[in-house]
């Protein structure tokens, strides 16, 4: 009933009126493109319906300040939005602890202001909110508590599920209190201050998408706590060089080939009593990937991955005992490949589990069923079970990539899956693996989708080449009841003075060496026969994100072309979403394939009548600074110019976890790395380099770039560099981006790869 009340409301708000584009577009500059508000629309984050299915809740970007966001809420029997918390009234302003900042930084939340997530409480009655290091306690009434106020940060911070408490982490330690008194630390003090409880461990931040470092059971009964000792873990001195000064940090960086921090788990009460040790095994030499209790709270399940990644143990653990025993082990795919982590599992009321596995090449879900008997021991009195029973829930070569909800009631799951390599899509499939799944949103988008826990409520988000995204619910079956944000291209929405220079990107694939095809996506500027026009080639290169889709690319490529340029992307091999051999091919040799991949698509630019074939520069950042390297090495001549922002330069510089996953331990393959090095072969380099970084960089530390300064400086080899004072990974901003995109630009116009 909560539900189509929602819908009727929403559906009556009355939509911009349609107004007619104008013939002649304004020019579309790199001011505009960072400027507020942002071109793509409205952008709300962590969409949530109350527990009492009263409120719709989400976080909503200002116009006037696109990266500060504020907690909105809709009320469904008033059918009223009102903003309920105001990020800017509320919040001290006060700068950050370097500890937020890094995990803000983890999280890919650092550009953004004002409150970033949110907690509602079990009975609906209001909403945890952190806001620059203190938490409040909104009340639904209007009314804000502040729970907080201390100099320091309260870190990660829960109210447990049913309600009654309130836990974070403060100064190394976890605390926990009744919501509005005062609380207490229930972990050990006077520790190492290399002891840290209560947080996940920086490779299981930045790398493993674990953010978590405790978690509650169902009842409040108990908490699963992380204590992690980082003593040997080598200590980076990261220099952050600012503008008006430099700090220095000495930052536990576990590098390629060195110790990880050594990782245990504890079983408590919330006062700390009652501590128990989890059974980990006997080799600490491990990665904890993920933690959960199961729903009746009888067993804590544990994901225990090995060093080299071939293998996750999904660890069984009683939480009286701490006592464990291997529930199952899943493998990699092949013996030159590696396990890729997911969240895609849902531990079910009936004791099964909805599992994801590239076991049979392609990420698909499998039920698994435990029953088995007593197989016999392993070191630390771990005891293996029989495989049990595995069904396949789905099949074929598109690939599933995410579950998006379950609902056991209804007996379906929903799921996220790749559809003709360029889009994503929904589906519902039956738990039993009855029948043939049903595809619940438009061919014509590209998707993502959430449910909430009891899979009541679909929440959509799509966009496609000519479409910002948009954002809908929909009942469980995909019918679409209310608009969040149809998001609409019309009126005084912000991109829509520049529909009439906006052009829809073309697609089409080449073959890389082996015959596999690639995809490619090209943006074409306004063209004069007979004349060849520069191509701008983005790439990115490394394993893991797709950047070839038929999804919104947003403005920056539109004002790219608006200069003259041909903006041109290709997924190589390596990529995601395509399966286990298309991935594979960079095992133990990055630097290599890749290269060859994006060699291929220069060579395909350079046959096209309407390009200009010494025009061709290509521009990458972070693994794509890398690639820009690379590239420029082993071709030289093939391309006009290049750019590399942040660049990875020696992978032995880079963490344990994302390197050696693809590329063994250094220690056991040193060629390997030798030959991906971008080090030995940087005075290869002829053609014109542009090198960007930001000189605070804490995840490609800076010494990636200062150490290839140094080599190409040493050998008098040219090359011109734009240092970033005081920035880290992420170089951009309202002034900051466009002054990095003209920077990219004028180097280009000085090398003359300009437009006919």
């Amino acid at each position: 009933m909560r539900l189509a009340l929602l819908a009727a409301a929403l559906l009556s708000t009355p939509a911009l009126a349609e107004e007619p584009v104008s013939s002649e577009a304004p020019a579309l500059t790199f001011e505009r493109v960072f400027a507020s508000p942002g071109l793509d629309g409205p952008a709300p984050r962590q969409v949530r319906l109350s527990p009492d299915g009263r409120y719709l809740t989400l976080l909503r970007n200002r116009a006037d300040d696109r990266d500060r966001y504020d907690l909105w809420g809709y009320d469904i029997e008033t059918r009223e939005w009102r903003m309920l918390v105001d990020s800017a009234k509320l919040g001290s302003g006060r700068e950050l602890s370097e500890d937020e900042k890094m995990q803000r930084e983890r999280a890919r939340v650092g550009s953004l202001k004002g409150i970033i997530s949110y907690q509602w409480a079990s009975d609906g009655s209001g909403v945890l909110v952190p806001l620059d290091g203190d938490l409040f306690l909104a009340k639904l009434d209007g009314t804000v508590t502040r729970l907080t106020d201390t100099e320091g940060t309260e870190l990660n911070p829960q109210l447990s599920p049913k309600g009654g408490s309130v836990s974070f982490v403060r100064d190394r330690r976890l605390w926990v209190g009744p919501v509005g008194g005062e609380a207490q630390p229930i972990t050990p003090a006077g520790e190492a201050e290399t002891i840290r409880w209560g947080e996940a461990e920086f490779v299981a931040q930045e790398e493993m998408a674990r953010l978590q470092g405790y978690w509650w059971s169902h009842d409040d009964s108990r908490i699963v706590v992380q204590r992690t000792d980082e003593a040997a873990v080598g200590v980076v001195t990261r220099a952050a060089i600012g503008a008006k000064g430099t700090k220095v940090f000495d930052q536990r960086y576990p590098a390629a080939g060195t110790d990880n921090a050594v990782v245990e788990l504890y079983v408590m009460n919330p006062d700390g009593s009652g501590s128990v040790k989890v059974d980990l095994g006997l080799n600490i030499d491990i990665y904890v990937a993920r933690i959960d209790w199961a729903p009746d709270g009888s067993a804590i399940y544990v994901q225990r991955q090995d060093r080299a990644q071939t293998r996750i143990d999904v660890l069984k653990v009683d939480p009286a005992t701490g006592r464990s025993v291997v529930w199952f082990t899943e493998a990699a795919a092949r013996p030159d490949y590696w396990i890729n982590l997911s969240d895609n599992f849902r531990f079910l009321k009936d004791g099964t589990l909805l599992w994801w596995s590239e076991r049979d090449g392609f990420g698909h879900f499998y039920r698994f069923d435990p029953s088995g008997k007593n197989k016999g021991l392993e070191g630390g009195d771990q005891i293996i079970f029989d495989a049990g029973t595995w069904q396949q829930l789905t099949r074929g070569t598109s690939p599933t990539t995410s579950l998006v909800g379950v609902d056991e009631a209804a007996g379906t799951f929903t799921y996220q899956a790749t559809e003709g390599v360029l889009t994503q899509q929904i589906y519902r499939a039956r738990l039993d693996g009855t029948g043939a799944p049903e595809l619940l949103t438009d061919p014509a988008f590209t998707n993502a989708a959430s449910m909430d826990g009891a899979g009541r409520l679909l929440y959509v988000s799509r966009s496609n080449p000519n479409q910002p995204s948009q954002s809908y619910l929909a009942t469980p079956d995909g019918s679409r009841v209310a608009w969040i944000e149809e998001n609409r291209v019309e009126g005084e929405h912000p991109y829509a003075p520049f529909l009439a220079s906006h052009v829809t990107p073309e697609y089409g694939t080449i073959a890389a060496e082996d015959g596999t095809p690639l995809h490619w996506m090209m943006v074409r500027p306004k063209m004069e026969p007979g004349k060849r026009y520069p191509v701008f080639f983005q790439h990115y290169g490394g394993p893991g994100p797709q950047t070839v889709t038929k999804g919104w690319g947003g403005a920056l490529a539109q004002a790219i072309v608006d200069r003259g340029y041909i903006f041109f992307q290709l997924d190589n091999r390596g990529s995601a979403n395509r399966g286990v051999d298309f991935e594979q091919p960079l095992y133990r040799a990055m630097g290599g394939a890749e290269v060859r991949d994006q060699k291929a698509g220069a060579l395909f630019l350079k046959s096209l009548d309407y390009v200009d074939p010494a025009k061709i520069a290509t521009y990458g950042w972070s693994y794509g600074g890398y690639m820009t390297l690379k590239m420029l090495e082993a071709d030289p001549g093939l391309y006009a110019a290049g750019i590399a922002g942040a660049p990875v330069t020696r992978w032995e510089l880079y963490d344990t976890h994302y390197t050696e996953r693809y590329m063994g331990d250094p220690r056991e393959v040193p060629e390997a790395y030798a030959k991906a090095s971008a080090i030995p072969q940087a005075t290869k380099i002829a053609d014109p380099l542009l090198l960007i970084h930001g000189m605070a960089d804490d995840n490609v530390i800076f010494e990636n770039s200062s150490e290839l300064i140094s080599v190409l400086q040493e050998s008098n080899t040219p090359f011109e560099m734009m240092l970033y004072p005081g920035y880290t990974h992420r170089v951009s901003g309202p002034k900051i981006g466009p002054h990095v995109w003209n920077s990219i630009f004028r180097f280009l116009e000085s090398h003359g790869v300009t437009p006919p």
